[in-house]
Parts: structure tokens; C-alpha cells; sequence
């Protein structure tokens, strides 16, 4: 019953924090309808996202004059329905965003410890890597190797995971560098703790908030990332459909069809704002010392 009260207190105490913080109540908003929006799209999607209507085409949103009723946003080029693509799309950004963000948060979690705790050559290898992929401007590079490999939605994860694992790296060394010097830390080793025993007490614990916030803003980057490649036709491709192969498709119509670029790029704005603002809110209620 204790354990229960102790978890209700602070699930009452994290839902308190949020409703007073202005800010990352309007992030968590959008983000959760986002979300829902992304699983509920076949339920709730006025049409199939590639359910094509020529004699629509190019029809405007509702309020515009020309616009037609049963097509709020408009049609595109193709005749399909904005709306629907757009609440499609998030199903697609958000799984690039989320799964991107879980394997270079693992891969960055590892080396870090490993940079941390073995020092020497391990230490200068994996350090050396990290400057060198700072240097490199991360969308050139994501660009090359996605020249490679190709385009789609796992290897397009693969890629982006595999190029945003720096922060997390620097993090956990940093962080694996101040603690196992530390007189508890040397005192957990005399007493017979071994690794996995110092990681779980001592390490995690101290890096849990900013790793949390980290990877929390780093959807948002990882999203305007696969966005960004969809758009120079690298990314996602069809059947599959993201906002930016929206954005990519609606790019030569701008002059005269303003919504079908428009609306996918407000989607991709508005959700990535959210998420920075709930990583704002994240930061304070993790750490209070942050200013």
C-alpha cells in the first residue's frame, strides 16, 4: 500500500507540475494530439490518404473561395485529401522521431559508459569519433550515407540514429567522469559492488534528468531531420507518406496552390514546437536548479 501511495504522490505531483507550467501544458497538448491523431487516422480520417479525386484536384481549403464541402484543408495535385495525408503523415514522423531517438540514445548510453569507465585508447577512439562528427555537418553526412545504404523508413531510422548519438555520448562520459571518483562510488567498490550494481545506484540515477530532456528535444530534431530528407526525395518514399514527402510534393505548386505545402508544414512547425516545449517544462520539473 506504501509503494501504491508513493507512486500515486508523485504521479499527482508530475500532473501538478504540468497544468501550472504554461508552457509545457500547451507542449503536451499538441504533442498528445499529435499522437492521437497518428493512431487514430484510419478511424477518423475523412479519406484513405491515397484515395485520389481528379475531378478535386487542386481544391482549395473550405474557407478559401473555390473550396468544397468534406475537404477542410483542400486537395493536392492528385486530388487527395490534405487533411488525411496530414493525420497519416504523423503516424510516420512520429515513429522516425521516437525510434531514431531510442537507438541513438542507446548507442550513445553505451559508449559513454565505455569512454567513462575504460579510459585509455577506448576513451581516445571514441572521443576522437565524437569531434569528428561534430565537424561534419549532420545533414550532408545523414545525406551521404542515406546515398548509400538507400531510402526508406528503417534505414532512414538506422541512419539518423546512427548520427545523433554525439550529445548523449558527451553526457554519459561526462557524467561517468565526475562520478567514479567520487568517496560513495569508491566505497561501493571496496565494498564488493560490481559494475552493473555502481551503474543502477550511482551513475543512472545522476544523468536520469538531462538524458531525459535530451532525448525529449532530440525528436524534435530527429522529425525536422527525416523531414528534410523526405523533402529532397531521400526519405520516406510511396507508398509510405510523411510530411516532408508533403512538403516535397507541394513545393512547385506554392504560387498557386499554397495549401498543399502549407499545411504539412504547419503540422511539422506546430509538433516540433510542442515537443521543445515540453522538453522545457521536462528540464524544470527534473531539475529546478536549472535556471
Amino acid at each position: 500500500m506504501t509503494g501504491i501511495a508513493i507512486k500515486r504522490s508523485g504521479a499527482e505531483r508530475l500532473l501538478r507540475s504540468l497544468l501550472t507550467h504554461k508552457v509545457g501544458l500547451i507542449g503536451a497538448v499538441i504533442v498528445l494530439t499529435a499522437i492521437i491523431l497518428a493512431v487514430a487516422a484510419p478511424y477518423i480520417a475523412p479519406f484513405e490518404p491515397g484515395q485520389r479525386h481528379l475531378a478535386h484536384r487542386f481544391t482549395p481549403p473550405i474557407w478559401v473561395e473555390g473550396g468544397r464541402d468534406g475537404y477542410l484543408l483542400g486537395t493536392d495535385q492528385h486530388g487527395r485529401d490534405i487533411l488525411s495525408r496530414i493525420m497519416f503523415g504523423a503516424r510516420i514522423s512520429l515513429v522516425v522521431g521516437i525510434a531514431a531517438v531510442v537507438l541513438s540514445s542507446v548507442v550513445g548510453l553505451l559508449l559513454g559508459l565505455a569512454s567513462g569507465f575504460a579510459g585509455g585508447i577506448i576513451d581516445i577512439v571514441i572521443m576522437r569519433t565524437v569531434d569528428a562528427m561534430l565537424a561534419i555537418p549532420t545533414i550532408l553526412f545523414m545525406l551521404v550515407i542515406v546515398l548509400v545504404v538507400g531510402s526508406g523508413l528503417w534505414p532512414l531510422i538506422a541512419v539518423i540514429g546512427a548520427t545523433n548519438w554525439v550529445s548523449y555520448t558527451k553526457l554519459v562520459r561526462g557524467e561517468v567522469l565526475s562520478v567514479r571518483e567520487r568517496d560513495y562510488v569508491k566505497a561501493a567498490r571496496a565494498g564488493g559492488a560490481g559494475l552493473p550494481r555502481i551503474l543502477r545506484r550511482h551513475i543512472i540515477p545522476n544523468i536520469f534528468s538531462a538524458f531525459v530532456v535530451i532525448s525529449t528535444l532530440n525528436v524534435g530534431s530527429v522529425i525536422l531531420a527525416e523531414s528534410s530528407l523526405s523533402f529532397l526525395g531521400l526519405g520516406i518514399q510511396p507508398p509510405d507518406l510523411s510530411w516532408g514527402q508533403m512538403l516535397s510534393d507541394g513545393r512547385q505548386y506554392l504560387a498557386t496552390s499554397w495549401w498543399i505545402a502549407t499545411f504539412p508544414g504547419l503540422a511539422i512547425t506546430i509538433t516540433v514546437l510542442g515537443i521543445m516545449f515540453l522538453g522545457d517544462w521536462l528540464r524544470d520539473y527534473l531539475d529546478p536548479r536549472l535556471p
